[in-house]
């Protein structure tokens, strides 16, 4: 990759297919990420439209790799290497055909995206609001494909999971309880046009949605739960094709040529690490170096719960504006968007992750959020709160997606949240990175630290053992409980998030394994010399990037300092 920074028209030509490929292939995301344009839509889930995807895909990469990466500047060729990339990625996504057999209460399949992503949308402008009430009008035919992938699925012998089946529907019977409905969100402000189309919302949302999600509902209780999988046979192993399946999301998710095997025996090894690590706190903080004693004072001492979700959302507040005080020090940029913290909705927080992050619309109208989850506070642990808002919000996933949301030089497709290795992995070094920077409020918010990272080690090993090695998720959870202090009531939630999501967890410790191999090499190379504000920059400052292309870009600036 050379130095020059100029931009090739056809390299910038390439970038925009591709955003517009992304953009349409999924309209909901593309006005969560600002794109109001499709706002009307939501996807097309047919297997045609999968296909006629997939020839784009080819069109474009093929186009891509026309281009010398030699006769390029330095970002051109990382664009380059990312269109091919992506291209090649979501190819394989394609192949696993996850439509097919996913049902969960998770937003990975059809029903569940609806339910947790449209209520996000943010109306300003009366065609908004009317294109919000037509992409309403289309749930009905958007769930009969979901409906029509379950059942192709089920002829060639692809089944859901019936745990996670039953899950989807005590969520879609709960959406239909609640009063007012959660998809009911408000019209722009001021609008003299509010009344009218209040009633119309209310209209299409009683005549259309509602019955559409009572015979989605429906479906999955009569046609759908009696011939899933079940608690013994929750893998994608367990599904014809299901093992190559698994190893093409294993390399999306982790955006390495790493085995199942391979990535297994990494789990297992570092998780040796951690524990050696917590025997040396735990001697510190509880006068014992005993794991399993460790783990059950974390787990079981109820001191270490909270007594209020006003207790949790207070503590998070605290954790992130005393990360953004210290990040100057350690960052060369920070982002300019604000991050704001919200409980998760009620509708959504049962079985939902301890919290999440939500970045901020490009076009502004929505800001980075740290959603937390307050249900049941008196059953959640206190130790682990500072980790997940360092992971999650400060300097975590807010400062990766919003810095990477200004970089205005680089093409957007750069700029959005695309390889989950690089995402999740930063989010994961953040939380030893927090370490570094002294933003642990007391040994005891430490041993969270350490709780979060073997917990992401864990995953490794899970994740693996379900969907390649046969594992029951009796298996799963035990392993994570004799293995993390985990609260049990979180532990559930991950192994079924896993399932339904079979790669994706797999992507945390990969990434952050990277970072930290990428930062240690970069300090053995240059001594003295190394920067730590200039290695996050390098680092934050190309966009998402598979590890591969990270490598190369903090390579370049290794022969440059």
């Amino acid at each position: 990759m050379t130095e020059e920074t100029s931009s090739s028209p056809a390299i910038a030509d390439l970038a925009e297919r591709l955003l517009q490929l992304i953009l349409s292939t999924d309209p909901l995301s593309a006005t969560l990420t600002g794109y109001r344009h499709l706002d009307a839509h939501l996807a097309d889930l047919s297997v045609e439209r999968d296909e006629a995807l997939a020839a784009e895909r080819a069109s474009l990469r093929a186009d891509a790799l026309a281009i010398a990466p030699e006769a390029l500047s330095a970002q051109d060729a990382i664009t380059r290497a990312v269109i091919v990339a992506q291209t090649g990625y979501a190819d394989d996504d394609m192949a696993v055909s996850s439509l097919d057999y996913t049902v969960a209460a998770f937003p990975v399949s059809p029903a569940s995206v609806l339910l947790a992503y449209l209520r996000m949308t943010v109306l300003t402008t009366p065609k908004q609001a009317d294109d919000y009430l037509e992409r309403l009008s289309q749930i009905p035919r958007y769930l009969g494909q979901a409906a029509e992938r379950l059942h192709r699925g089920r002829i060639a012998g692809l089944t859901p999971v019936a745990h996670l089946v039953d899950m989807s529907i005590d969520q879609i019977d709960r959406f239909l309880a609640a009063d007012p409905c959660p998809l009911a969100i408000a019209p722009p402000a001021g609008w003299d046009g509010a009344e009218g189309w209040l009633a119309r919302r209310d209209s299409i949302i009683d005549t259309e949605v509602r019955p559409a999600f009572s015979a989605h509902r429906d479906l999955l209780r009569d046609d759908v739960r009696p011939t899933g999988r079940g608690l013994a046979e929750v893998g994608l192993v367990h599904l014809p094709g299901g093992s190559d399946r698994y190893r093409l999301l294993a390399r999306l998710h982790t955006t390495t040529d790493r085995t199942p095997e391979e990535l297994h025996q990494i789990g297992v090894d570092t998780v040796a690490g951690i524990h050696r690590e917590f025997g040396i706190l735990g001697a510190e903080l509880f006068g014992t170096s005993d794991v399993d004693e460790i783990f059950d004072r974390l787990q079981n001492d109820p001191s270490l719960r909270w007594s209020s979700a006003e207790q949790i959302l207070a503590a998070a507040e605290s954790t992130v504006r005393r990360a953004e005080a210290a990040s100057p020090e350690w960052f060369g940029t920070v982002p300019e968007a604000v991050c704001v913290l919200e409980a998760i909705p009620e509708l959504e927080a049962e079985g939902s992750a301890p919290a999440y992050y939500m970045p901020p619309s490009i076009d502004g109208a929505r800001p980075g959020t740290y959603f937390t989850n307050v249900n049941k506070p008196t059953e959640r642990t206190s130790f682990d709160l500072e980790s997940v808002a360092f992971h999650e919000a400060v300097p975590g996933h807010h400062f990766q997606i919003a810095i990477a949301q200004e970089l205005s030089d680089l093409p957007v497709i750069r700029r959005l949240p695309m390889f989950t290795a690089y995402i999740e992995g930063w989010g994961l070094y953040s939380e030893r990175l927090a370490d570094e920077m002294g933003l642990y409020s007391s040994p005891l918010q430490r041993m969270g630290m350490l709780s979060a990272d073997v917990w992401r080690a864990a995953r490794l090993v899970v994740d693996t053992g379900l969907h390649a090695m046969g594992w029951s998720r009796q298996q799963a959870v035990d392993y994570m409980l004799q293995n993390t202090p985990v609260a049990p009531i979180d532990v559930e939630a991950e192994i079924d998030r896993y399932i339904a999501m079979p790669g994706q967890a797999l992507s945390y410790m990969t990434g952050r394994l990277e970072i930290e191999r990428l930062r240690a090499h970069a300090e053995e190379r240059l001594g003295d010399g190394f920067d730590i504000k200039e290695f996050h920059d390098t680092v934050l400052g190309s966009g998402a990037l598979p590890l591969s292309v990270l490598a190369e870009v903090v390579d370049g600036w290794i022969e440059r300092s």
